[in-house]
């Protein structure tokens, strides 16, 4: 079975949270998924800088690089208890719905607070 790689910011107190309720779910599931740190990733081999890495979720399977709501519709399919939400969400105009959502909104408002975070962790 091959492993999907999660990376998501461990900086980000809501990115970490989800990503803790994610892991709880696939270790009781036997999920083949990995979630790493960006903070503790070697980036390049993701094809990533640190800044586009923050940005938004990120997935690795077969090699393949998803960036997005798709990394989280990946995600999604391999827990059971969010297998739902997945299916319902790559119906086209929901996935177009979400993805706006996550894209233009969701992701930059973290990303700021990422920022914002960092900016008064360098202080």
């Amino acid at each position: 079975m091959e492993q999907t790689e999660i990376l998501y910011n461990g900086r980000c107190p809501i990115c970490s949270a989800e990503i803790a309720q994610y892991r709880k779910q696939a270790e009781r599931a036997g999920a083949a998924l990995r979630f790493t740190d960006l903070h503790d990733a070697d980036l390049s081999a993701w094809k990533l800088d640190r800044d586009q890495a923050t940005r938004r979720l990120h997935a690795r399977r077969d090699a393949q690089i998803i960036s997005g709501f798709p990394a989280f519709l990946l995600l999604w399919r391999e827990l059971p208890r969010w297998r739902w939400l997945a299916r319902v969400l790559s119906l086209p105009v929901l996935r177009q719905i979400a993805d706006f959502g996550y894209n233009r909104i969701a992701a930059p408002l973290l990303y700021r607070l990422h920022l914002r975070r960092e900016a008064r962790r360098a202080t």
